[in-house]
């Protein structure tokens, strides 16, 4: 029995952890608990193991080193979810979400579905510009939740696009979660940004295409805004000319940029197009000029700032100028300015925001420490070796890998936290993916678009957690229409999520099927046979191997372009040839 345990250490350790996540136990300490556990039973049982544990006291001296080397402690890219954190919940009291809900559903409201348009819109730019899903299904449900029940949307309908748009800060740069999973697979994190932003727009496109769908497969399900409640207006032919003339200037200054800055003359360009249409909403509003619509005015002045923090966070990145925590950095400063800006910039404000930032990276550090104690010891009894013999093993190399490993994960996201997942399972998929030659900036891709489902399963999922806290749970009086609206059950929000797990579920297959979605992270590839290396002309150099004389020699001056001569040595005698038919002596 003894030598049963000891050479199925791992195995056993491993469903040892699930249990005990199981029961209820918090994740840092399950994982702490579980690694110096079972270090006392690997200690114990090693002479039995035949080899297969190598685990001694002395070993525990590591851990130290491991809390406060590069790992943890001293870990610079972990120091980006602090500043992330910090601006998406700043962003969240400023009343950005508010301005843009409101702004971006007038502009939808004419058409069948366009709250659910808006929802899903501003959730993805709330999702590049927090990067925290709590932040952004909290404010929309507690801004457009009781807008879309006023005018007739379905209840399933609207929890679901609530919940999914929220999750969106899965996938969509500057994720909080593609910042640890590139931290547990070793690679960049501006790589794993640049692969996962063609995948959350395709996501974000799907999402719009699931909406017109039932937009006209079940019209009265999401009917659109009448016309009292349309404060702003028409005008969408007044912001179109708007950015006809936003992009005419854009493409005038990059051709006036291009012979001087190059590659960046595009986003330059671009980013005097943007500030020229700004401030003349900015002016024509002040002034009341009128050369725009109300509609086009708000439009303008409310979508140029977060996508101006965008740039400020994810373009410095994408074009090298920042790194990932300085990006955060900025990113943090730019929060405050535009709370400031729009009055909201108290006190309380910032307290909130620090004590938010606080918890949530002492919850990442101590699931973190855990970790480290629970692989140190799982290493210790080549867990690490029976989980890439048992994933490298899959039927079907590669795509069966691949497939068995999203199983895997989808179903642990019933249950775990994507923090859990991505400090208990990745560090253990990662080696396996690697040896299978899986690019690991799109095996990281791929997990995060399927720990996204983590917040959206039923029953613990947290973003319908988050949904839950903030909606009506006791029927209330509409202050606009004075009508008595019906609360919304748990059970609406549970049936609404599932459609929307059945899209994230295709979005994992398209992202197997159509590596390149990510993969353009690379750019273009090279072919070595059309690199052309030319050497500059050097007329001061002679030809290779010809000697050249670079000063002319004085009279009697030796010849230093020959080998010395010491003078004639003296001749030696010949030695005598020996006498090959006799046997040789050595005396």
């Amino acid at each position: 029995m003894i030598e049963f345990i000891a050479q199925n250490m791992a195995p056993i350790m491993f469903a040892s952890l699930i249990i005990f996540l199981l029961i209820g136990y918090p994740v840092a300490f399950s994982l702490a608990a579980n690694g110096l556990l079972f270090f006392f039973i690997g200690v114990l049982v090693s002479p039995y193991s035949g080899g297969s544990i190598n685990l001694a006291w002395p070993l525990l001296h590591a851990l130290p080193d491991n809390f406060y080397g590069t790992r943890v402690m001293s870990n610079d890219t972990l120091l980006a979810i602090p500043f992330f954190t910090f601006m998406g919940i700043v962003l969240e009291r400023s009343g950005m979400a508010e301005d843009l809900l409101d702004t971006i559903g007038q502009l939808f409201g004419p058409i069948r579905g366009g709250l659910a348009y808006a929802v899903i819109f501003v959730g993805a730019l709330l999702a590049a510009t927090t990067g925290v899903v709590a932040a952004s299904v909290i404010a929309m449900g507690l801004i457009s939740l009781p807008i879309m029940l006023r005018y007739g949307y379905d209840r399933r309908l609207a929890a679901g696009v609530i919940a999914a748009s929220g999750t969106l800060a899965q996938i969509i740069p500057p994720s909080l979660v593609l910042i640890v999973l590139a931290d547990q697979l070793g690679r960049s994190v501006g790589d794993m940004y640049a692969g996962a932003l063609i995948p959350g727009i395709v996501l974000t496109g799907i999402y719009m295409l699931y909406i017109l769908i039932m937009s006209i497969v079940r019209p009265n399900s999401m009917p659109a805004l009448p016309l009292e409640a349309r404060t702003l207006g028409h005008g969408v032919l007044s912001l179109i000319v708007a950015l006809l003339i936003a992009g005419a200037i854009s493409y005038g200054a990059y051709r006036y940029l291009a012979p001087t800055q190059g590659d960046n003359a595009d986003i330059l360009g671009f980013a005097v197009g943007v500030i020229v249409i700004y401030v003349a909403a900015i002016v024509d509003q002040r002034l009341r000029i009128n050369m725009m619509s109300k509609l086009a005015q708000q439009v303008v002045i409310v979508l140029i700032p977060p996508l101006a923090l965008i740039f400020l966070v994810l373009g410095t990145i994408f074009l090298g100028i920042a790194t990932p925590t300085e990006g955060g950095a900025m990113g943090s400063v730019g929060a405050l300015i535009m709370a400031a800006a729009k009055g909201r910039l108290t006190l309380d404000v910032v307290k909130q925001a620090l004590a938010s930032t606080t918890r949530l990276s002492s919850f990442v550090l101590f699931i973190l420490i855990g970790a480290r104690v629970f692989s140190l010891t799982f290493y210790g009894v080549n867990g690490h070796i029976w989980v890439e013999h048992l994933l490298t093993s899959l039927p079907g190399g590669e795509t069966g890998f691949l497939i068995g490993v999203n199983i895997l994960v989808f179903v642990l996201a019933f249950f775990l936290d994507f923090f859990e997942l991505a400090f208990i399972i990745v560090p253990l998929l990662a080696p396996a993916a690697d040896k299978l030659g899986i690019d690991l900036i799109w095996f990281g891709v791929l997990l995060g678009v399927n720990m996204q489902t983590s917040f959206m399963h039923p029953p613990f999922g947290f973003a319908l957690f988050y949904l839950r806290s903030v909606a009506a749970r006791v029927p209330y009086l509409d202050r606009i229409t004075g009508k008595q609206i019906a609360p919304v059950s748990t059970g609406q929000i549970y049936w609404g999520a599932v459609p929307f797990v059945c899209i994230q579920v295709i979005m994992i297959g398209l992202t197997i099927a159509f590596p390149q979605m990510v993969m353009r992270y690379k750019g273009a590839a090279v072919e070595p046979s059309t690199i052309d290396l030319k050497l500059p002309d050097m007329p001061s150099l002679s030809p290779l191997g010809t000697p050249r004389r670079y000063w002319r020699a004085a009279p009697g001056t030796p010849d230093l372009s020959q080998p010395p001569s010491f003078g004639d040595a003296p001749a030696k005698p010949a030695a005598p040839a020996p006498d090959l038919s006799q046997p040789p002596k050595f005396n």
